[in-house]
Parts: C-alpha cells; structure tokens; sequence
C-alpha cells in the first residue's frame, strides 16, 4: 500500500468515524485533505486533516480575521494555553499522551491561500503511518478544544 492510499483510506475512516460523532457540519475528503465545517462557528470555518513536512497536521482555518480574534482574546482573558486545553479534551476523549508526545504544538498564521489558522502535528503520526482512531480522536479534541473559544459556537450567544 502507498502512502497515499494509506492516507486516503486513514482519511476515509476518519469521515465516517467523524460524521458518527455528529459534531461537524459537511465533511469531505478533498485531495487527500479531510475538511469538516465547524458546526455552529458565527463565521464559516473548517476543521482540517492534511499532511505538511511528513507529518498529518489537525487544523482549524477561517478567513475571518474577527473570529480568529475572538479565539485569541479568550485565551490571552483565561490565561488558557491551547496545549494545555488540547491535552484535557484528549484525556476526555480517553487518549492520555506519553511524555514522548508533549509539549503539543500550535502554529498561528495567516496562510498563503489568506486563511487563519491554528494547526499542530498529531504526535506519534507521520503522513507514512496513519492510525485512524487517534487521527480520529485529535481532530474531536481539536473540535472540543475551539468551540469553547471565542465565537466558534454561535448556540452559547442564546444564553
């Protein structure tokens, strides 16, 4: 098997394992990224599986400069680290990393295609070796983790 069709096929268990848990909006594969629109987010955003410098990378992008704002207000207001909320959504989920596995890391940027985003490599995951159950469980704790920040969940504003 390729690379690339143990990625596609990583990817296509991720999308069912994903639409099950019923926390995204569409989800699709796209040239071997997975894309999955943040449900309830007050500006359109998309939570990615893609592979960058051999590793598959969980993402969250937005054009939304606004959006991206409010998710680093929150954390600079909390005094939250995003590492730190990550860890705690996977211990949730029940994946407990191994020292090996930390610190996780965040890049924030504005990309080429002009989108915000947050990202960070799935540890214990190169792009050439795909476990698609805790791909699966890193991209529900990347959910778990953002929609609890700034506007990413339009439903607290009824509140």
């Amino acid at each position: 098997m390729t690379a690339d069709t143990a990625l596609n096929t990583t990817l296509q268990t991720v999308l069912g394992q994903a639409r099950d848990a019923g926390v995204f909006g569409e989800i699709v594969v796209v040239d071997d990224r997975l894309e999955a629109a943040a449900a309830n987010s007050t500006e359109p955003s998309t939570y990615r599986l893609e592979t960058d410098q051999d590793k598959l990378w969980v993402g969250l992008v937005m054009k939304d400069r606004w959006l991206s704002e409010s998710i680093e207000a929150d954390l600079m207001h909390s005094g939250d680290t995003l590492d730190e909320l990550l860890e705690e959504e996977l211990v949730e989920l029940g994946l407990d990393l191994s020292d090996e596995d930390r610190p996780l890391v965040f890049e924030h940027f504005r990309s080429d295609d002009m989108l915000f985003t947050f990202r960070t490599p799935i540890p214990g995951v190169p792009a050439s070796s795909l476990d698609a159950d805790r791909v699966t469980t890193f991209l529900l704790a990347y959910e778990a983790t953002f929609r609890q920040l700034g506007d990413m969940d339009a439903a607290d504003d009824d509140d």
